[in-house]
């Protein structure tokens, strides 16, 4: 009776475990490093709050892990699916025979290979989709931070207006109320005075609540501590909005915008899909070769061909979902394609009304630093009493926090229009995104 060979199977075993990867525990930690304390105290552009954010905004690392993820996927469609073997060993127990009979298998599943390119096609779609939507959510952030960059700059001019008003509204206030107390003037000829002062600080204590809401929002895209307090420089002068330009780019939105191209990615993922779908509905083959030798040392060897007869499954059930699923990303791709391009010609239309306003107001300017100027030397010389004077600063402060108020529009406006058209984007799809 032959014995079996015993060392060479536990050969190829070792052999096999020697190229499989080995596991290594990762425990989570009990506790997170905190934030950062310390940017520095140099005023930031917004340029550098943008490589900044880039660097350290703690959604963006924990995003960028999905292209790990999608580059493993890919690796994993590239590899050609293992052959399969199959043993039998038959020992002779009892009879005329002479042998161990066994059977030895090798096969291969065809339709695996059949599919190999489409599969292939898919995950590499699959990785440009994931690709190109990191770095629409980079962009995204960017556009976030700008924003907040402009908000907290125009808050802050804002405030430098209102404190100034609110100043001037108490010292009126202070004087009725001693009047009151005199019995010089009544308590309805003060009302509206005193209302105005109330109304004024209401307005200050909401001014600084959302002064902390953005510094806070700023702070965490920054990956600092919520009471590190950013200095921030200012803001650069917008050059004129080119309509045509505008216009031009948003004609071109497909080329360039990385969430079209992300589900331009995703639509070819699916298509690559729908095609390996078509192809297994042919029927599963498996083709290899088979040897055998029974108990009295009769062998025989040849191919060997496994498939299942199409009678009831033919992958249609698959086959329309998938094609459902092409169809509802074509759809999905047509509607954001145009909903993109009127964002921004409606941004645009906006913006030129904007800029209407904003020169109608800005021409009033000089006339209000005039009329300042003349109130103060005529309160200073006793000509105007103090009512008169807190009126006529009102009435310049009102106008300059409108004026401050459609600035900070506008600027929203150029950096929306920015985001929408992918203005200041590369022209390739990194997988990782380092400066702006």
């Amino acid at each position: 009776m032959e014995r079996p060979y015993a060392p060479l199977w536990l050969l190829a075993f070792a052999l096999g475990l020697g190229g499989c990867a080995h596991y290594s525990p990762m425990p989570l930690p009990a506790q997170a490093a905190s934030a950062r304390t310390d940017i520095g105290s140099a005023p930031l552009s917004t340029v550098e709050i943008e490589r900044q954010v880039l660097m350290h905004d703690p959604e963006l690392q924990t995003a960028r892990a999905r292209h790990q993820i999608a580059q493993a996927q890919l690796l994993q469609a590239g590899i050609l699916p293992n052959p399969s073997f199959d043993a039998n060993v038959g020992y002779l127990l009892s009879g005329p025979g002479d042998a161990t009979a066994w059977t030895l298998g090798l096969n291969e599943d065809m339709q695996a290979l059949l599919t190999l390119r489409t599969r292939r096609s898919e995950a590499k779609a699959a990785a440009n989709q994931v690709d190109a939507e990191l770095l629409w959510q980079e962009w995204q952030t960017l556009g976030k931070a700008r924003l907040l960059a402009v908000d907290i700059v125009e808050d802050e001019a804002l405030a430098i207006v209102q404190h100034r008003l609110l100043e001037s509204l108490d010292t009126r206030r202070d004087a009725l109320q001693q009047a009151l107390e005199r019995h010089a003037i009544d308590q309805l000829s003060a009302a509206p005075d005193i209302a105005a002062a109330a109304d004024a600080h209401a307005a200050w204590d909401e001014l600084q609540r959302r002064l902390l809401d953005e510094r806070q929002a700023l702070n965490a895209m920054l990956d600092l501590a919520p009471n590190v307090h950013v200095t921030l420089s200012a803001l650069p002068e917008s050059p004129p909005l080119d309509s045509r330009a505008v216009t031009a780019a948003a004609d071109r939105l497909a080329q360039h915008r990385p969430d079209l191209l992300a589900l331009a990615a995703g639509y070819a993922a699916q298509d690559a899909r729908l095609r390996s779908a078509l192809l297994a509905q042919f029927p599963p083959l498996s083709f290899g070769f088979a040897a055998a030798q029974d108990n009295s040392r009769v062998r025989s060897g040849g191919p060997a061909v496994t498939f299942a007869l199409p009678i009831f499954d033919r992958n249609q059930g698959a086959i329309a979902v998938e094609r459902a699923t092409r169809q509802q990303l074509y759809d999905e791709y047509v509607a954001r394609l145009r909903q993109s391009r009127d964002e921004v010609l409606g941004l645009l239309a906006e913006h030129e009304q904007l800029g209407a306003q904003r020169q109608a107001l800005a021409s009033l300017a000089l006339a209000d630093r005039q009329r300042q100027q003349e109130a103060d030397i005529a309160w200073r010389r006793g000509s105007i009493d103090l009512r008169t004077y807190v009126d006529l600063i009102m009435a310049t402060a009102t106008r300059e926090m409108n004026r401050i108020a459609l600035e900070k529009a506008a600027r929203e406006q150029r950096v929306a229009i920015d985001i929408l058209l992918g203005t200041g984007l590369p022209g390739a799809l990194p997988t990782q995104v380092t400066a702006p």
